[in-house]
């Protein structure tokens, strides 16, 4: 059968979407014999009746399968993580060097902000000379000589997904479970994994507000992952403040830095948790985990990493030379009270006003712009304890950064956040 149109109807009907089914239409939108038309029918079908966690898998492996997947011949497990976005959570630059140390690989395929959340590519490229645009013989050498690698995908990793995900936009079916799942999921399984957690952000940072949307998606990405073949655990973690200290590109890295040399804090917890999970996984022990950061180890292989893709060979050992400074940095300062509500979406929003952002791909950034010493719940601040310090390219931009922070904080006479790790959704 090469005629989508009975696909399409039988999804349209309730009567879910088999194997065959799914390769013919992933196939189609990676050569062009689906049409738009078809393709958006096929994603409004999704929407409004389901396929289902069979159909999800058939999805999956498909959409994975409609383009290049690697296959990797390395001395130890191959292991990844996802998030789904948030503000200040740099994780990936300090998981994957740090499962470096342990024996494990980790070929990273990443991207970049679109929206009030920040990207991963984006923060690299802050990093003078960093290329994330490496070809496959690149990637694999960097992987199998470090043992970790952060690269943009390429356009032969799921075609069937690239264009997709821009149809899904324009119908007005990005909401789907089962479309978002395939996307994140055939994007991941394409890099040839043994082993993938997921950080699903819930809170007023995160995409999905709620913790019962977020355990929702978590739930499907594990089981469809599972069934697809993939070793799959999640983490639901909180987003109703920002994971790290600061936010933007270059602060970030920054940040990320002082983590990988021993720096105590949320993000090196939630690292931490990941990392574990990772390793879990694939059957590894856990324990030496934190002395790898203590001892330096893990900052040694990001050193290494960055230097692999073209940035400077010191970057650990003079961060600050690299890493350009905005030219205003000034405090946003409130009354005096103690941090009860954080509205992480509009810290997101500030740094995209700063220029640190984009709200439409291919939009240049400024990594020098962003957030830096943003306060968490339950602490206090006022004259002598600002909520931040906004880094920003003029005065003008600065002052409007100031006000957009000031109004996201809620101050009071007591507060307190919650745990970071909301529920554990684990692979058995």
């Amino acid at each position: 059968m090469t005629d989508p149109r009975p696909v399409i109807a039988a999804v349209r009907d309730g009567r879910g979407l088999d194997g065959p089914g799914a390769a013919l239409i992933a196939q189609g939108l990676a050569d062009g014999s689906v049409s738009d038309a078809q393709a958006g029918a096929f994603a409004m079908a999704v929407l409004t009746r389901g396929v289902g966690e069979a159909g999800r898998v058939a999805l999956t492996r498909a959409m994975r399968d409609s383009g290049h997947v690697l296959d990797w011949d390395l001395s130890g497990p191959v292991v990844d993580k996802h998030s789904t976005g948030g503000i200040g959570d740099t994780v990936s630059l300090i998981l994957a060097p740090l499962l470096a140390t342990q024996g494990v690989f980790v070929p990273m395929i990443s991207g970049r902000g679109l929206g009030h959340t920040g990207g991963t590519l984006d923060k690299l490229e802050a990093i003078p000379g960093y290329d994330c645009d490496q070809d496959e013989q690149a990637f694999r050498r960097i992987t199998r000589q470090v043992g970790c690698a952060i690269v943009s995908a390429s356009g032969d990793f799921a075609p069937a997904d690239r264009r997709l995900y821009a149809i899904r936009d324009e119908s007005g079916t990005v909401e789907s479970i089962d479309l978002i799942t395939a996307s994140i999921l055939s994007k991941k399984l394409a890099a040839g994994l043994q082993g993938l957690v997921l950080d699903v952000k819930a809170g007023s940072g995160a995409i999905l507000k709620s913790v019962d949307a977020a355990e929702r998606l978590a739930r499907a990405l594990v089981t469809t992952a599972n069934g697809a073949g993939c070793p799959c655990s999640a983490l639901i973690t909180d987003m109703d403040q920002p994971l790290a200290r600061s936010a933007g590109n270059a602060v970030e890295v920054a940040e990320a830095i002082r983590v990988l040399l021993g720096e105590r804090g949320a993000l090196r917890d939630l690292v931490l948790e990941l990392a574990a999970e990772c390793l879990r996984l694939v059957g590894r022990p856990d324990d030496a985990l934190g002395a790898a950061l203590d001892s330096g180890a893990a900052a040694e292989v990001f050193g290494r990493m960055v230097a692999a893709q073209g940035g400077p060979t010191d970057l650990i050992q003079r961060p600050d030379h690299y890493l350009a400074p905005a030219p205003v940095i000034l405090p946003v300062l409130s009354a005096p009270g103690v941090v009860s509500g954080i509205d992480v979406t509009a810290l997101g929003h500030a740094v995209l006003a700063l220029g640190g952002g984009r709200v439409r791909a291919g939009e240049a950034i400024d990594p020098r712009v962003g957030l830096t010493g943003l306060a968490k719940l339950g602490e206090e601040v006022g004259p002598d304890r600002p909520l931040a310090m906004a880094h920003a390219a003029d005065d003008t931009a600065a002052q409007i950064a100031i006000a957009a922070v000031q109004a996201a904080y809620t101050t009071g006479t007591s507060g307190a956040a919650g745990p970071l790790v909301r529920q554990r959704i684990l692979h058995a």
